[in-house]
């Protein structure tokens, strides 16, 4: 099983580093329908949440979010900050990038936590808002 995790890791790491993502910069921001703001409103978002650049045009951004769901952002709403929203029910983030390390802290579904960096066999390297740091596992997460 550990195994195959790291495989699965792997391959969705290798995937998604061609992927372009962005966070909401703003405290909230609305994804709309097409790119203006005469377009039907579809979503709220909040700060730090992660979407992934599919078209950028001057002043709009096609972008895909965790559900798969595209929909346009103004570009100004967008940091360059990485950020990664944990998908699975808990995501033990441990304290060095593997199975057996001592786990650092634990988070729930929809927690949103900084990208850090990459570690290899599929391990990210994330921050949580207090500040603590750690490894885990990026099928665990999207946005990275």
């Amino acid at each position: 099983m550990r195994a195959l995790l790291a495989v699965l890791g792997l391959v969705v790491a290798q995937a998604a580093s061609g992927a372009d993502f962005r966070s909401v910069a703003d405290e909230t921001a609305v994804l709309y329908d097409a790119p203006s703001r005469a377009a039907t409103p579809l979503w709220v978002v909040s700060h730090d949440y992660p979407l992934e650049v599919i078209v950028n045009l001057e002043a709009w951004v096609k972008v895909r979010d965790q559900t798969g769901t595209l929909s346009w952002i103004e570009k100004r709403q967008l940091s360059d900050k990485r950020t990664v929203l944990v998908v699975t029910a808990t995501a033990e983030v441990r304290r060095k990038p593997a199975d057996l390390a001592p786990i650092a802290f634990v988070v729930a579904q929809n927690v949103v936590l900084d990208l850090i960096g990459t570690a290899p066999g599929g391990w990210l390297q994330v921050r949580h808002a207090d500040g603590t740091t750690g490894y885990l596992r990026a099928i665990q997460v999207w946005g990275a």
